[in-house]
Formats: structure tokens, sequence, C-alpha cells
């Protein structure tokens, strides 16, 4: 995987040095209805619901037809799309999971920016309408945003509702800090019900690029990537250092269980055999739909002897890009399907269905008005947290060239200390020098 993902950066950033090969398409008069492809990482409820929304859209014009591709997963998406491209058939629309932006922005050739996109169309964007911790992560330094805000997401802190009345926990009022969370696991797990106290999904996201915002330190120098390439990766000191080393201990006495690298581990909360969870505020369609006792969430928990903890949280989720080598035309269709996807109603309904944020205050507050936030406060959770505290260099977010294999080499390090193979520090030093090596990489080819 970190082969096939590595592959995709190196493409990426080579042609980014190099012009579309074809270049945009010849314009010719225009031939409705037109088609317009759009290629997502996401299936399942959430896959077959943009598919609806793609519908919708089709059925209220007649010049453009939204198809919407299902690609596998995110890296499928891109791997398959980057491929496409240099074939001179890329998609119209890319939908690209966040960690994949810093990539995407160092490929400017590959790509139409969004503001250049709605600016030609007539309709530019006022990034003031959209969440700031959002349009953030998506923008360059000038402010302009390169892709569209689509489905972003924030790590919550979910648990049992029926498994904390029957521990004598306060249903109430969940655990906030990591020395709570243990003393809770204790709790939960003397009744004898239950494997271990938590787990999570994703852990890098969670675990050290959340848990990093949250506690106000930085996963990189340079604004963690915002500010340029050169950036080099800092995760190894004493404070990461420690939380994975307590994940190790918390491991071997059972308050805590590991359960992969993705969101493996959502089996766990949802059969009710772990009674705490961290994982996307987008994984609560799922979890409501499995589960079979009642639940809530809380903010991320945070260590107390942190200064500046807690800060934030940043996202996740994915963005919508599109890509280079197409006509006006078809560039004209693809801005209006944008225009209908920022609506207060659509964003509204696609926030209250999947659990990923609003990137609207408009839909922010039509889900407001709508009541929807006292009949699930699950969902507001996600916005309180993420919009905690106005972000700092340390909590605005990501931008690291080739970051999903980054990733994964934060994963074989975090691993690497639960199975006992390295010291924790032993651990981060290695997957800090392996990244580094990927960005020097990138670097290299976007000079």
């Amino acid at each position: 995987m970190i082969r096939k993902l590595l592959f995709v950066g190196v493409c990426l950033a080579g042609v980014a040095a190099m012009a579309f090969a074809g270049g945009a398409k010849e314009e010719a008069r225009p031939d409705y209805p037109m088609e317009l492809e759009m290629w997502i990482g996401l299936g399942g409820d959430l896959g077959q619901r943009i598919e609806e929304m793609a519908a919708d859209f089709n059925s209220r014009q007649d010049k453009y037809v939204i198809n919407v591709v299902e690609q596998g997963d995110y890296e499928e998406a891109m791997t398959s799309a980057i491929a496409a491209y240099r074939a001179g058939n890329q998609p119209h629309i890319l939908q690209v999971y966040e960690v994949g932006t810093g990539t995407f922005m160092g490929s400017r050739q590959v790509i139409k920016p969004v503001y250049e996109l709605m600016a030609d169309a007539g309709m530019p964007m006022n990034k003031d309408e959209y969440l700031s911790q959002v349009t953030a992560y998506y923008s360059d330094l000038e402010g302009n945003m390169l892709s569209f805000p689509f489905n972003s997401s924030t790590p919550i802190f979910y648990y049992n509702i029926d498994a904390f009345r029957e521990a004598g926990l306060d249903p109430h009022d969940p655990p906030s800090t990591w020395p709570e969370v243990a003393e809770a696991a204790e709790k939960l797990m003397a009744t004898g019900n239950y494997s271990a106290g938590f787990t999570f999904q994703w852990p890098s996201w969670t675990q050290m690029e959340n848990f990093s915002a949250w506690h106000d330190v930085p996963l990189g120098t340079r604004a963690n990537g915002m500010l340029g390439w050169d950036a080099e990766l800092v995760f190894n000191d004493e404070v990461r250092v420690r939380h994975l080393q307590q994940l190790v201990d918390w491991q071997k006495n059972g308050v805590f269980q590991y359960g992969g690298r993705r969101g493996d581990a959502t089996p766990l909360f949802t059969s009710g055999d772990v009674p705490m969870y961290i994982a996307s505020s987008a994984a609560y369609a799922g979890i409501a739909r499995t589960a079979n006792f009642e639940f809530s969430a809380g903010f991320l928990p945070y260590w107390p002897d942190v200064a500046g903890a807690p800060q934030n949280s940043i996202i996740g989720g994915g963005s919508l890009w599109v890509m280079g080598g197409h006509s006006d035309a078809e560039y004209q269709g693809i801005a209006e399907f944008f225009a209908y996807l920022s609506s207060a109603e659509v964003q509204a309904e696609w926030h209250q269905f999947s659990g990923y944020l609003p990137v609207t205050y408009a839909a922010w507050e039509l889900s407001r008005e709508q009541g929807f936030y006292d009949k699930i406060p699950i969902h507001n959770t996600a916005i309180s947290q993420i919009t905690l505290n106005p972000p700092t260099d340390n909590s605005r977010g990501l931008r690291f060239g080739m970051f999903p294999q980054v990733r994964n080499v934060i994963l074989d390090g975090m691993e690497a200390a639960l199975t006992g193979e390295m010291t924790a520090q032993r651990a981060l030093d290695q997957a800090v020098s392996r990244g580094n090596a990927l960005l020097r990489e990138f670097e290299r080819t976007v000079q």
C-alpha cells in the first residue's frame, strides 16, 4: 500500500511539472445535455446519498447530468484519477480525502482551482459563508479556495450510555481528560461485561494529527506545512511519546484495545463489547444503524498538564477537486452543481444524515432552527469542538506533500510500539525520520 501511495504522489508531482499533454478540450458548440463524471471514494449509505444528491440536481435542470462513480476508497480513487489524467480521460470532479490536499496543491496544473471555476462562471465564492476551520484547510496562502469543501468531519468521543449506567457512571458527564478515560474504563471493565474500556479508529488521524492540534503542539514545522513545502515533522517529542507509551501500557492491562488502521474498530463499539470509542463525527450514521444501545458523544479527551489544551480539533473527510483539461462549458456545469451543493437546504440535509459538518454557517443555522441539535446533540458536539478556540498554527490543519504515505509511516511507528517491537521513543523517532524523507522527496518534485 505504501508503494502504491508513493506512486500516486510521485505521479501527481510529475504531472504538475508539465502541462497536460492534450491541454483543455477544444471548444465547440455545447451539446446538451452534457454528462459530467464525478468520482468518489465513499460507498455504502454515504455513497448512495451522494448519488441521490446528484440525481436531485439532474432533475432540477436539463443541461447537465452528473454521473457519480464509486472508485472504492479514497486511495483507489486518487490512483485511478491520476492514471486517467495521464491517459487524457480524467473525470470532471474527484473526491479526495483531506490528507491528499497537500499533494494536489503541489500539482496545480492537474486541477482547475475552485475559486477560479466559480468566478469564471459568474458565481464567485464568499469564503465568509463557510466554516473558517474548513476553508483554511483547502485554501492557498492567499486565501483562495482550491477545492470545494464537501464532506468535512472531526473525531469525537462516543460512549455507550447503557454501559455507563450499568457501571454507575454519569451518562450526562463523559470523561474529558485521559486520566478520567482510564478511570471510567476500569469501572466499566469491573462489571465483567466488556473486553476493554476504549478503542479508536484511524489511529494517525485521531491519536497523532488531532491529538496534536487538540493539545496545541505542532505535528510539523512551518505551521504544519501551511507555510511551505520545506516543513519538517516534529511529533517525536515528550508529549506524543508519553501518550503513545500510555496507550501501550493501557493495552497491556485491558483499558485500551487496538482495532486496526482504519475504521476496523467500529464493530468493537457497535457490538457493545467496548463501550468508549473515538471516531469520526461522520461515523454517526453507521453507528446509529447498527448499535442496539443508546449512545452519545463528548469532546476528545486531553492531558490536563499540557499547556494550551484543549485547543480545537481539525477536520477529516474530503473535498471535491475539479480536474484540469475540460472545456469551459463543462466547467460551467460543475460550477452550477457546486452552487447547488452549497445551498443551505442541501448542506443541512447532508449534515443531518451523515454526521459530516455543515460546511456553511447557513446550513448550521438552518439545522439549529429545525431543532436538529435538540433532538441529536451529538452533531453539535462536533461543531462546538472544532470551533472551540480560534485556530493556531498548530491547529489550523495540515499541508504536507505525500501525506497519505506519511500517515502510513506514522501508523507503522504506532504499531511497532503497540506490539512491543520498539519503544515509543524509538518508534516515533523512526517515523519522523522516514516521514521527513518523504517530504524532501516531494519538495524536490515541486521546485
